[in-house]
């Protein structure tokens, strides 16, 4: 079945060509800005709870010092000492916990406006980038970018600074007070230990961007497949799908398994400067003290520092592949927010005023690819208040104009004015606002009928929208269910017919009331008598309105004051119903096929 495998394509390079994870974590700074002064506050927390864990050995040492004497010698037990000792110990736990109080809402605030900022900017990436797109792939991509920033703030704030600001108290304590051997020693084991893991960790990063990448791409057919589970089901091919996305499951099975099974290395090797660091310490440490040179509580505080250091350290290897493994994650949704979007607002672009409404399409050339133009210098007005019907064989480039109105693309030559106004140099929002269109093709929410009208316009009364329902020849079925207008239509409306979907979409442009009127083959899903009937919803609505119907069934667009037809791109013919029959070309062939086949569904 391999035949049937298509490359994915990614939005971004691969991940073997990884930017620098410095610039990832720049591109979350602004994210922890909002609250600086929590941060800011938590640090000091952070700082005096290192402070008084610091303290804790050298109490310490002075308790065993003074205990460090012959029984019948001790008069008196060191209470101010000991007092001192669990009074440190309370107050690091105590900053500890303050300072995971402070930084909670720091760090969930920060994952929130992640999502925020990702998911508005996928709103504004252009219609190109969208139907390209691989949802499954992204919403994982999403889901591990979120995760990964909790997880990055977790163990950098949390885990890492903290061992950093120990560990410089330490290093200060011991080069002022012992011996520098004790010193270079530990600087030395920790130079060893952290280029070490350091070293193995980013051998081992290959199979963690390997593994992300083949479970994005198995998600992705996964979620592929469900989206499409009719056509799977009309060709049988339940089981290519389920092969298609073992395939890549496979992969990344094996993937995990190497990156697990290498893990092996690193922990023993990591356990072997440890063990080795800290017996040359002791060492040394026991032949000073049986030298005079050191005393036995100097020996124990030597001993709490390496355990307080190495302890966390011991942990390093873990915390730098879980910072790794975020900065990984966290690459491909840090590529996805630089994406520039196409389509952009010009500066000091003004709101679109509609007043008439006329269109006006002046020489446009357009192409969705390079070298591949759609559509050839188009020239034509809809005056305002006025209906035009575009005609003509698939591909010829319908659609297209109605795209190119609202703007999810640029066109490569021409202009296209709304009452004399470049739709270039307006805001895309007075734009959109502008107009309404009833898709061929129409997709609603996984939501209620009521949600999917409302969406039009999202003041409407609950008038307003039954007004709409009843204008689109659909208020009598949906008051036939039993949740009526509470009735969840399934994702992408599966539960409702094809006709049913388009009605919703008619009356929900009804309802939105735009200046501006595009029917793009809104009847196509219609039977006859259903068809009738929006047709005349249709005309009512399109009373006083400047109107774009594009059309297959010529039979729907009689009434129209001017019909365009459209081959390969460039407009062949123009004229009213009757005047094209009457010059009996394109249109009056293409007229004369559809009645005939008309006559002989009747037969």
């Amino acid at each position: 079945m391999a035949q049937f495998h298509v490359s994915r394509e990614e939005y971004t390079p691969k991940s073997e060509s990884q930017r620098s994870d410095w610039h990832n974590l720049r591109s979350l700074l602004p994210y922890l800005w909002e609250y600086r002064g929590r941060v800011l506050l938590a640090l000091s927390c952070l700082i005096l709870a290192k402070i008084a864990n610091v303290g804790v050995p050298l109490v310490l040492k002075e308790i065993v010092d003074s205990l460090d004497v012959p029984p019948h010698q001790i008069l008196t037990i060191p209470v101010a000492l000991l007092l001192a000792y669990g009074a440190l110990k309370l107050t690091s736990g105590f900053f500890n916990e303050l300072r995971d109080i402070l930084f909670t809402r720091v760090r969930y605030r920060a994952m929130r406006r992640l999502t925020l900022r990702t998911l508005t900017h996928l709103h504004q990436l252009q219609l190109r980038f969208h139907l390209e797109r691989k949802t499954g792939a992204i919403t994982r991509d999403l889901q591990r970018g979120s995760a990964s920033l909790s997880s990055l703030l977790n163990y950098m704030v949390f885990n890492q600074l903290p061992v950093l600001v120990e560990l410089i108290l330490v290093i200060t304590i011991m080069a002022v007070n012992y011996d520098l051997i004790f010193t270079f020693i530990i600087l030395f084991s920790i130079v060893i230990y952290v280029g070490f893991t350091f070293a193995i960790t980013n051998w081992r990063m290959e199979y963690r961007h390997k593994m992300n990448r083949l479970e994005s791409q198995a998600n992705n057919e996964a979620v592929d497949s469900l989206i499409n589970y009719e056509t799977v089901k009309y060709f049988n091919n339940e089981s290519l799908e389920v092969k298609r996305c073992d395939e890549s499951l496979s992969g990344w099975e094996d993937s995990a398994v190497l990156s697990r099974s290498s893990m092996g290395l690193l922990n023993f090797g990591q356990g072997a400067i440890i063990a080795i660091s800290v017996t040359a310490v002791m060492i040394f440490a026991a032949r000073q003290v049986t030298q005079g040179i050191m005393t036995l509580g100097d020996l124990v505080l030597v001993n709490a520092f390496l355990l307080q250091l190495f302890i966390p350290l011991g942990f390093l290897g873990v915390v730098y592949r879980q910072i790794k493994y975020a900065f990984a994650d966290m690459d491909q949704l840090v590529k996805l927010l630089e994406i520039e979007p196409e389509i952009k607002d010009v500066k000091d672009a003004r709101p679109l005023v509609t007043g008439k409404g006329e269109v006006r399409f002046k020489n446009v050339k357009f192409g969705y690819q390079a070298g591949r133009t759609i559509l050839h210098d188009v020239s034509f007005i809809i005056p305002s208040g006025k209906k035009v019907a575009v005609v003509g064989a698939s591909g010829a480039g319908k659609s297209t104009l109605a795209r190119l109105l609202f703007r999810f693309y640029d066109l490569d030559a021409g202009v296209i004015s709304i009452d004399g106004q470049d739709i270039s140099a307006v805001t895309q929002e007075s734009l959109r606002r502008s107009i309404g269109i009833v898709p061929q093709d129409t997709v609603l929410f996984n939501e209620t009928i009521y949600y999917n009208l409302k969406y039009a316009k999202i003041d409407a009364s609950q008038g307003e929208i039954e007004n709409a329902a009843k204008l689109a020849h659909i208020h009598d079925f949906i008051m036939s269910l039993p949740d009526k207008y509470e009735t969840v239509v399934g994702e992408r409306g599966l539960k409702l017919s094809g006709g049913e979907k388009q009605r919703v979409a008619i009356a929900r442009t009804i309802l939105k009331g735009p200046k501006i009127l595009i029917f793009d083959e809104a009847t196509s899903a219609l039977d006859s008598k259903a068809e009738q009937a929006i047709l005349l919803a249709l005309r009512e609505a399109a009373v006083n309105h400047t109107t774009l119907v594009i059309a297959h069934r010529l039979s729907t667009i009689v009434d129209a004051d001017e019909i365009l037809v459209l081959d390969q791109g460039r407009i062949i013919e123009q004229g009213t119903h009757d005047q094209l029959l009457g010059e009996k070309g394109s249109y009056a062939h293409l007229w004369e096929m559809q009645q005939k086949q008309a006559v002989e569904k009747l037969q």
